[in-house]
């Protein structure tokens, strides 16, 4: 993985954007964690709205940034893929163990995270943004 995005995915926030049944937009700030194959692992209540909206329609798309204070600083990720629940134990475990290295207050919170739902954001198409090399510089690739 490039430094740039190793930067980016270690981030703590990603915003989280989907669409509801009346076609809706809604986006949510989620903390994350990210596999080496970049796939995006969060914990949500599965009665939140933008839970309620992958159920329905998984397509999503994410945004990742630091925070900056200079135009010149701006610097992140725009991705788009879809959401799915994990479900395998073997995922599950290897989801949470990652979340719980870069987010250590969890292990308190070890029983109310469990009442949440882990979910996965596979993406397929990624822009990475980065003015520090000039306004506008972008670059993108699709994922298979």
């Amino acid at each position: 993985m490039n430094r740039d995005l190793s930067e980016l995915l270690g981030v703590s926030t990603m915003t989280l954007s989907t669409t509801g049944i009346d076609n809706e937009p809604h986006a949510a700030a989620v903390y994350f964690v990210a596999s080496e194959i970049l796939y995006l692992y969060f914990f949500s209540d599965p009665k939140s709205q933008h839970s309620q909206d992958v159920m329905n329609n998984p397509n999503a798309a994410i945004a990742i940034y630091p925070d900056c204070r200079d135009w010149r600083d701006i610097h992140g990720l725009q991705m788009r893929g879809v959401v799915r629940v994990v479900k395998e134990k073997e995922e599950w475990d290897a989801g949470w163990k990652n979340y719980a290295t870069k987010f250590p207050f969890v292990a308190d919170l070890q029983a109310i995270v469990r009442q949440n739902t882990l979910y996965v954001f596979i993406p397929d198409w990624v822009r990475l943004v980065d003015n520090r090399r000039g306004f506008g510089h972008k670059e993108e690739w699709s994922l298979p």
